[in-house]
C-alpha cells in the first residue's frame, strides 16, 4: 500500500501462466457415454409436467425391483464391522477375493483357474483402463467392436493406443465381421475386444462363432479381451459361453465385475482374469505390465474385497433367476412397444444384458437432424432420456435401456411413440 492505493502487478505477469487444460483428457472425456447422457438429461425440464424416465443409463440399482440380495448386503456389513479389513490390500487384490473369483469362474471352464490368474480392480472401468495402459506402446493398435462400450475408446485414446473398429452385423445377430477383423489387423495389432453378452446390442455369441473368433485371433497373433460383465444376464435361446473355454487356442484376458450381475455398480469391484494355459502372457511379459499398472493405481476398498467370498457363496441361484426373469419381461415389453413405432426399427429381439440397439429412420421424421438431435428434443419434449448411437460409433441409431421398472418402461416408450408421431412427416 502506498498513499492508500493497492500496488498492481505488471500486466504481462497477470496474462502469462504456464499451465492449461490437458488436450488428451479433453479428447478422452469427449468420448464418455456419461458425458452425453448427462447433457441430454440436462435438457429435461425439471419443472415438469412429466417426470423423467431414464432409458439411457446402465444402472438399474435405483429401481426397487432390481435390489441386490440381502445376503450380499449382510456380507458387506459383516466385513466392515469385523474391523479386520481397514488396511491397504495387496496391489493385485486380497488372496481370499482372488481365490473366490477364480473358483467361481472355473465352474464354467474346462480347467481350473488359480488366484494367481486373477487381478482385482476398482470396477470394470479400471479393468479396461488396466488393459489399455498395459498394451500401449508406440505404434500399437487395438480392434474394438462397433457398436461397443465407449469406455474402451476413452482409455485407448488416453493411453495413445490406436483404435480400429470392426463391425457387428445386425442382420447376423450382431456377429463379428471376421473378414473385416483380418483386413484391419497388421503387425502392430495387439488385441481384439469382444463384449459378450453384448452391451449395447443385447445379443449373445454362439459357441461356433466364438471358436472362429479365437481361431482368427490366434492366426493373427493377437490376444482377446473378453468383457463378460453381463454373464449373469442372459434370458434368450443362445446359452452364454465364457471366452475362456478357448484359452487353449489363444490367450484371453476376461473382464468382469459385481456391478451388473449383483446390481451394485457403486461398489466398484471388478477383475481381470487370465485364461492362458500355454503361459503366453507370461512369456511376452504382458503380466509384468499388468502388475506394474496395479503398483501405481488405486485399489478397491479392502472391506469390499474381503466380502467377495461370502457375496459369491451366499447369493443363491434364485436371486439371479429373479433378475433374469425380470429382464426377460422388460425385454419383451421393449421389443413389442418398439414394433409399434414406425420410425424405429429393431433388427433383433434382445436376449441378454440390459440394452437394445434400434435404427432411427430419419426419412420418416420432420425437423430431426440426426440421432443426437432426436435425443435432445425427446428429452425436452417428453422427459425421456435415450443414448444416441453416435457415441457408440453408430450414427442415427439409438440405445434403449430396458432394465427399469416395467411400468416406467411402458410409460417411457409410450412417450417415445407420441414424440415420433408428432414429428412424423406429413
Amino acid at each position: 500500500m502506498e498513499n492508500g492505493t493497492t500496488k498492481k502487478p505488471p500486466t504481462e505477469a497477470v496474462n502469462r501462466w504456464n499451465f492449461g487444460p490437458s488436450d488428451r483428457l479433453a479428447a478422452a472425456g469427449g468420448l464418455s457415454i456419461r458425458s452425453i447422457v448427462h447433457k441430454i438429461t440436462g435438457n429435461v425440464d425439471e419443472r415438469g409436467p412429466q417426470p423423467l424416465v431414464p432409458l439411457g443409463h446402465g444402472d438399474p440399482s435405483v429401481f426397487p425391483s432390481f435390489r441386490i440380495s440381502t445376503s450380499a448386503e449382510d456380507a458387506i456389513v459383516e466385513s466392515l464391522r469385523s474391523a479386520q479389513h481397514n488396511h491397504y490390500p495387496p496391489t493385485v487384490g486380497l488372496l481370499s477375493a482372488r481365490r473366490a473369483i477364480a473358483e467361481h469362474l472355473s465352474e464354467n471352464l474346462p480347467y481350473e483357474l488359480s488366484p494367481d490368474d486373477v487381478f482385482v480392480t476398482a470396477g470394470c472401468n479400471q479393468a479396461i483402463e488396466l488393459v489399455a495402459a498395459s498394451l500401449a506402446r508406440p505404434g500399437a493398435n487395438i480392434l474394438l467392436p462397433r457398436p461397443g462400450y465407449p469406455m474402451y475408446e476413452t482409455h485407448c485414446v488416453y493411453s495413445n493406443l490406436e483404435i480400429r473398429h470392426f463391425d457387428l452385423v445386425p442382420e447376423k445377430g450382431w456377429q463379428i465381421d471376421l473378414d473385416q477383423v483380418e483386413q484391419l489387423s497388421d503387425e502392430n495389432t495387439v488385441a481384439l475386444v469382444i463384449i459378450n453378452p453384448s452391451n449395447p446390442c443385447g445379443s449373445v455369441l454362439s459357441f461356433e462363432h466364438m471358436q472362429k473368433i479365437a481361431e482368427t485371433a490366434s492366426k493373427l497373433g493377437i490376444m482377446i479381451i473378453a468383457d463378460e460383465v453381463y454373464s449373469h444376464s442372459t434370458f434368450g435361446g443362445t446359452p452364454f459361453v465364457p471366452m475362456g473355454v478357448f484359452g487353449h487356442i489363444v490367450p484371453i484376458l476376461t473382464l468382469g465385475s459385481l456391478s451388473k450381475g449383483w446390481i451394485v455398480p457403486g461398489w466398484r469391484l471388478g477383475w481381470v482374469v487370465m485364461t492362458d494355459p500355454k503361459a503366453i502372457l507370461k512369456e511376452t511379459k504382458v503380466i509384468d505390465s499388468i502388475r506394474n499398472f496395479l503398483e501405481i493405481s488405486a485399489d478397491p476398498a479392502t472391506f469390499i474385497q474381503a466380502a467377495v467370498p461370502q457375496i459369491i457363496e451366499r447369493t443363491k441361484n434364485g436371486y439371479f433367476e429373479r433378475i433374469v426373469n425380470l429382464l426377460r419381461v422388460t425385454a419383451e415389453i421393449c421389443y413389442a412397444k418398439i414394433k409399434e413405432i414406425s420410425c424405429i426399427t429393431c433388427p433383433r429381439k434382445p436376449e441378454a444384458s440390459m440394452f437394445v440397439m434400434v435404427k432411427l429412420e430419419l426419412s420418416l421424421l420432420d425437423g430431426i437432424n440426426d440421432d443426437v438431435d432426436f435425443c435432445f428434443k425427446l428429452a425436452k419434449e417428453e422427459s425421456v432420456v435415450l443414448c444416441p448411437g453416435s457415441v457408440l460409433e453408430m450414427k442415427n441409431w439409438l440405445r434403449i435401456t430396458f432394465a427399469v421398472e416395467p411400468s416406467s418402461l411402458e410409460l417411457g416408450l409410450e412417450r417415445l411413440k407420441s414424440f415420433c408421431q408428432r414429428h412424423k412427416k406429413k
